[in-house]
């Protein structure tokens, strides 16, 4: 008898629409843990004898061993299949003379990979081995044996099949939408994103011990996260938060992780540039989905990176009022972007099961290598920080508490202590829709409850040790650590001018158009005041990095006992537009100093600007692999002309790579139309993406959801 690879792509097809990995190509059997594929035997000669024994060989990773759970022999017999830890293989009805067909079961917790399947035919005391083929193992949120099983099937398809998605940017006042092209079943995806898992350090020091380790979620997820930077390994992206570009591609120009895939792969291992959190989480996000991690991009607004085991971040002002780098590493950044996986912890007690924080971009070192997570959201609303992996830094992003300074000279005033000021308005993309789904609650109890302060304080307990007292920067806590909640274990707030100050957008403005506010200030005592006004504006990068200002003034204010008054100004486009950074964002400030006290009060607000509107129009019916219409408008907003203007496109199962089409220049507050021709090539829900690039601002972004009916005349069967 002769075993032959399986003919043909029909079986694999078969096998992988069961799967549901039909979409990332019929060429080889993808298959999912505990879930079942066929093949067929084909035989020569005397064809296959009942007296016959035939045995299996799946192994994986260039050392197979059977111990290590690498290689498995298992005979193609009768018996119910043990899903959680063995191989099993049964032979069902023959489909002809010389041939029979093998039901293959992978085990649940087997690990995942590329594997080489082999059969050992036993006949008169001879043995034979032949090689069947290659085929490809995934986890599987359909299977409950799997730990990262789903128990909703509406969550499946959202975080393992949905191929687009949408990334929250801006700030807690103004959170807008940014659509993605995540393509975890574009054709080589899957092959990319094993060999993703070949280059990391793990796998170069002990290739055995890391193909054994691949059945965890937890171990694979963790090996990902540092493998998306290139900071340790050469991982897929370089990351860039200069705003010098030169070399590369501008983060904000990308719109789905194809293209940075693809590039890394085709440049053997190079890291592509450039990346910032958003882009990194997204890659991550295609990489777990597509090996069958259920996965979400999550964004936290005023996010915290706290490094000194105080749970406080300090800003700092100048006497102008003006917002200063950081004397230390902390910061808050106006919005960061990290990964959620769904998967069980069974390296952990009971209760930390569900969403995992997994961070790709390089902020920290965790056991070496710039990596973070996964660590149970549950730990982190728990304050457990002791649990693994990285929950102390998680726990600083979301709820660690903003001290403000005024710097003059050598002498170091505090003006405010906000407890309230990081981690706000966690947001992820709905399942099954485009809206924002807020989903702070899971990670903290609400600000100003006694159960938040309460989760604070153990936090900061399992971070720093108890006796001596902890210490802050700014001095000792006079009060015993183990004290209840209400003495809450903190210095006197800083002493405050008792008149409020707010800061109020007319309304949300464009790139091109002046910026309207309203300055609101109110004396709360029954005595007349004379205040000064600090007041300044400044561009402010997404990750709490400040430019220099921009535009300052200097105003003298009385207000009668209880008296409120509403001062308005205008920023021009003149004003701010050659200041305005890559994330589109301005810090405007007003510090109040009283005439009598010398007691200050601060208002501050971040002003994200909105992008001019980008309308793409569909001309006709959308069937997959025939040509259809499509017009692209974009009105120029500035009143100065638009060099350099190029339009490209980019979707899953709708266009092949990037195509780019030259617009030449926009006169000022000019319209363009561009007519163009799309050849869809799968069907169902699809994503367009179109980006404008320019020289005169941030790249401007459109999408459109596109529904790509099956070909004319050919129907959809379920097998």
């Amino acid at each position: 008898a002769q075993g032959e690879r399986e003919a043909g792509s029909a079986s694999s097809t078969k096998n992988n629409l069961q799967h549901r990995t039909a979409e990332m190509g019929g060429q080889q059997v993808i298959a999912r843990r505990g879930q079942p594929f066929t093949i067929t035997l084909h035989f020569q000669g005397r064809g296959y004898l009942h007296g016959d024994s035939l045995h299996l060989i799946a192994e994986t990773g260039p050392q197979p061993d059977q111990q290590a759970g690498t290689q498995s022999i298992f005979p193609v017999g009768p018996g119910q299949p043990d899903l959680k830890r063995a191989w099993r293989a049964t032979a069902s009805a023959a489909s002809g003379p010389r041939s029979t067909d093998v039901v293959v079961w992978p085990p649940a917790g087997a690990p995942i990979g590329r594997y080489q399947l082999k059969i050992r035919v036993d006949s008169d005391h001879t043995s034979k081995f032949y090689y069947l083929g290659d085929f490809i193992l995934l986890f599987n949120a359909w299977c409950p044996d799997d730990d990262v099983y789903l128990e909703s099937e509406l969550e499946r398809e959202e975080y393992v099949l949905n191929e687009q998605g949408l990334i929250y940017q801006g700030n807690k006042n103004w959170i807008r939408p940014v659509p993605w092209n995540f393509g975890q079943f574009e054709e080589g995806i899957v092959g990319i994103c094993l060999k993703l898992l070949d280059r990391s350090l793990h796998f170069l020091h002990d290739p055995g011990r890391d193909c054994s380790l691949r059945n965890s979620p937890v171990y694979v997820s963790r090996v990902l996260s540092a493998m998306i930077n290139s900071n340790d390994d050469n991982g897929v992206l370089l990351g860039n938060w200069s705003e010098d570009y030169s070399g590369g591609v501008r983060p904000t120009e990308w719109s789905g992780s194809i293209a940075i895939l693809t590039q890394w792969d085709h440049s053997g291992g190079r890291p592509v540039k450039y990346g910032q959190c958003w882009v990194f989480a997204a890659v991550m996000c295609t990489v777990l989905r597509c090996l069958g991690i259920p996965s979400r991009v999550v964004t936290n607004f005023d996010s915290g990176h706290e490094k000194d085991g105080n749970l406080i971040i300090d800003v700092f002002y100048d006497k102008a009022g003006h917002l200063l780098p950081t004397e230390s590493k902390d910061s808050i950044w106006n919005f960061h972007v990290w990964n959620e996986c769904w998967m069980a912890r069974r390296d952990l007690p009971p209760g930390y099961h569900g969403w995992q924080v997994l961070d790709a971009t390089p902020q920290e070192r965790s056991n070496g290598l710039y990596c973070c997570g996964p660590a149970p959201v549950s730990a982190i609303r728990e304050g457990d920080v002791d649990v693994r992996f990285d929950a102390p830094f998680v726990f600083s992003m979301v709820n660690a508490d903003r001290v403000a300074w005024l710097l003059d000279g050598a002498r170091k005033e505090k003006l405010q202590w906000d407890t309230s000021a990081v981690g706000n308005n966690i947001s992820t993309k709905c399942v099954g829709s485009d809206e924002r789904e807020d989903i702070t609650s899971a990670y903290k109890y609400p600000e100003g409850s006694l159960a938040e302060r309460r989760v604070f304080l153990k936090a900061l307990g399992q971070r720093q040790p108890l006796s001596p007292p902890v210490r802050y920067r700014s001095g000792v806590l006079p009060v015993a650590f183990s004290a209840s909640v209400e003495d809450r274990t903190r210095e006197p707030p800083p002493a405050m001018a008792q008149t409020s100050l707010k800061l109020q957008l007319v309304e949300s403005p464009e790139v091109g158009q002046d910026i309207q506010l309203v300055l609101a200030a109110c004396n709360l005592e029954f005595v007349h005041k004379e205040l000064k006004l600090s007041l300044s504006a400044q561009a402010v990068l997404h990750d709490g990095h400040p430019r220099p200002p921009f535009w300052q003034e200097t105003l003298y204010l009385s207000l009668r006992p209880r008296e409120g008054k509403e001062l308005p100004w205008t920023i021009s486009y003149q004003q701010y537009g050659q200041q305005l950074g890559e994330d589109k964002q301005l810090c405007v400030i007003a510090l109040g100093e009283e005439n009598t006290t010398w007691l200050k009060t601060l208002a501050e607000k971040t002003i994200t600007m909105a992008s001019p509107s980008l309308d793409i129009h569909v001309l006709a019916s959308v069937v997959v692999n025939q040509p259809f219409p499509i017009q692209v408008v974009f009105a120029n907003p500035l009143s100065e002309p638009v060099g350099n203007c190029v339009l490209t496109m980019e979707g899953s199962g709708l266009v092949k790579g990037q195509p780019q089409i030259q617009l030449g220049p926009l006169g000022p507050r000019k319209q363009t139309s561009v007519r163009l021709q799309l050849t869809p090539y799968k069907s169902g829900p699809r994503q367009l993406h179109v980006t404008l690039k320019s020289s005169q601002f941030p790249p401007v972004k459109g999408h459109k959801q596109l529904q790509v009916a099956p070909r004319s005349g050919w129907r959809c069967r379920r097998d």
